[in-house]
Order: C-alpha cells, then sequence, then structure tokens
C-alpha cells in the first residue's frame, strides 16, 4: 500500500484526503517509483476546483523526483536503483509510490538533489519551450514575463539572464520586486503600484515588446497586449487569475495585428526523444550553476490542504515541494 492524496469531488482545499492506495507492479513501458519529493504547481488547483477536468476519484500531482523500483517490460532507458524525475505525468504524483510511463521520466543528473528535481521539472520544462520552443529567443530581446516572483518565473528571471535577454518581470510586492532581480530580471514593475503597459512603453524607449509571457490569465489579458509591438506574440501558458475568456478577434487587429498561442508543456514533451531533450536543455544550466532551484517552501505531503492554500493566496515565492 502506499500513501495518497485523493480527491473524490471538486472543491476547495478541504477536499483533499490522505488515503491508502494499491500500486501494482508496473505494466509494459511503465517503470515504477518510490517517489522522495513531489512538486506543488498552480495547475494543481485548476484540476482540484475543476477549472481543468478529471475523472474521479482521482489523484492530483503532475511533478515529482525519486527511485525507479521496479521496470515493466520494453523499457529500455531506465533500470532498478535509476534516481529520476518527471514534470509531465498522468494525474498521480502527490503520492509515496507510483507507476508512470516510462517515455516520461528522466534520470537526475549528480548534484542534482531529489528535492531541487521535484521543484524544478514542470516549471523548468515550462519555462524551455517558452523560451526555446513557442518563441525562441535569441539572446538580444527585451520581454514581457508576468508573475516573476513565482516558481516559474524565478526560473525564468534566471533562464533569460543566461541567454542574455532582458526580462522585464511583474511582482505584486517590493519583497517580490527584490526576489525577482536578485535572480535576474532586468526590470521590475510592481503592478500594484504602476501601470504596467506605461511603464513597459518607458523601459522600451517606445518600441514595446516582441513577446509577452502570460501565466496569470484573465486579470493580464488586455494589459499584456498593450504591451506589445505590431505583430508581437501574446503567449498565454496559465490562468492564475482565471482563465481567459470571450475574446473578440478584433481586438489583435485594433492593438497591432497580434499574434496570440496558448500552449502547455504536454505538447512540446510527448515522446521520449523531445522529453530527454527539453529536460537535457535544463539540466545543463542547472548543472552549471546558471538555474538555482529556489525552493521558498516545504510541506509535509500530509498537509497538501495547507499547502494549496498559500499557493491560492499568492504567499509563495520560488517553488514549494511536498516531502513524501
Amino acid at each position: 500500500m502506499s500513501k495518497a492524496i485523493r480527491i473524490e469531488q471538486h472543491g476547495g482545499p478541504e477536499v483533499l484526503r490522505l488515503v491508502d492506495v494499491d500500486v501494482p507492479a508496473p505494466g509494459p513501458g511503465e517503470v515504477r517509483i518510490r517517489q522522495h519529493a513531489v512538486g506543488l504547481n498552480f495547475i494543481d488547483i485548476y484540476f482540484r476546483t475543476g477549472l481543468y477536468p478529471a475523472r474521479l476519484p482521482a489523484v492530483l500531482g503532475f511533478e515529482a523526483a525519486g527511485v525507479v523500483d521496479a521496470v515493466g517490460a520494453q523499457v529500455r532507458h531506465l533500470k532498478v536503483g535509476d534516481r529520476v524525475a518527471y514534470g509531465q505525468s498522468p494525474l498521480g504524483a502527490y503520492a509515496e509510490v507510483r507507476n508512470m510511463p516510462a517515455f516520461q521520466v528522466v534520470r537526475i543528473p549528480d548534484g542534482v538533489g531529489f528535492d531541487q528535481a521535484a521543484a524544478i521539472m514542470l516549471k523548468g520544462l515550462t519555462v524551455q519551450y517558452l523560451f526555446r520552443q513557442t518563441y525562441r529567443l535569441q539572446g538580444n530581446e527585451t520581454i514581457l514575463f508576468h508573475a516573476a516572483a513565482g516558481g516559474v518565473g524565478l526560473i525564468a528571471c534566471q533562464w533569460a539572464k543566461a541567454l542574455g535577454v532582458k526580462l522585464i518581470g511583474t511582482v505584486s510586492s517590493p519583497e517580490k520586486a527584490a526576489l525577482a532581480k536578485a535572480n535576474g530580471a532586468w526590470r521590475v514593475i510592481d503592478y500594484s503600484r504602476e501601470n504596467v503597459a506605461e511603464r513597459v512603453l518607458e523601459l522600451t524607449k517606445g518600441k514595446k515588446v516582441p513577446v509577452v509571457y502570460d501565466g496569470v490569465g484573465k486579470d493580464t489579458w488586455e494589459t499584456s497586449l498593450d504591451c506589445l509591438q505590431q505583430r508581437g506574440l501574446m503567449v498565454s501558458f496559465g490562468n492564475a487569475s482565471g482563465a481567459v475568456t470571450g475574446v473578440n478577434l478584433g481586438i489583435l487587429a485594433q492593438k497591432g495585428s497580434l499574434f496570440v498561442t496558448r500552449p502547455t508543456v504536454a505538447h512540446h514533451v510527448d515522446t521520449l526523444e523531445k522529453m530527454q531533450a527539453a529536460a537535457a536543455d535544463l539540466f545543463e544550466l542547472v548543472v552549471a550553476g546558471k538555474i538555482k532551484p529556489r525552493i521558498e517552501q516545504r510541506f509535509r505531503l500530509e498537509d497538501i490542504a495547507q499547502a494549496h492554500e498559500s499557493l491560492a493566496a499568492r504567499k509563495t515565492t520560488g517553488s514549494t515541494v511536498l516531502e513524501v
């Protein structure tokens, strides 16, 4: 038996239940992982509340790290005892032990701990596809990235600096502004005190930016469009403030023949080769010290409700890890 956090209905943090579950031997193409650390992400809240659909009952979570303790048939790239991590998976990471499709699992390099890997996989893979695939940054751009002091944002700040990109980050407080700057943001805008679009125009000397990365959603949609150059790209990759709905496509023409995309991690790492390439890109920067996982909060697995409350209230910075 394994301990796991399961929901049987959608709702607030109170629906998260600690239960015992059976974990069978891994099937063909699967590995069983005894997990050491689990990453917490805003997408977990979307599934808990029902914003994103899931078949119930469901064990939540997408990101974790641990040790392979059994290997199913047809798995060639992993063996028992390997230190591994994953950042894109079927629901089920909130558990002591689980089975995983092997193509979504990668080895952790020496020098990277379980907690670091669990803190960085989904968030790091997100930044990888945003910066290296959705809009491939060349190193001479000035960009806008919302929620720069969050888990994804701090990795984005460090990755942008490593690329030579000037990242303008938005934050909600002076403390978060200092954290984003300490992690490589070129300039920071406190949206609780400043007009973001006006400040971007000022910082870019009237040019605006070629791309905006927006994981906030509803509250920042129009502001993001106002920060873009003609024919710029709006990358809407999250819904922290709620989903963007009811969009009139004509607004894209009015604001400069803009482009919009709504990408997800899953469509960028849907094969073993793509997953390994993206993870290698990420871990190369971690091992080189150019990206340092910022684990600012730790909770025990059984304290998951408290972790969700903190994340939803935007009381967290950096990454949050559940200790198994």
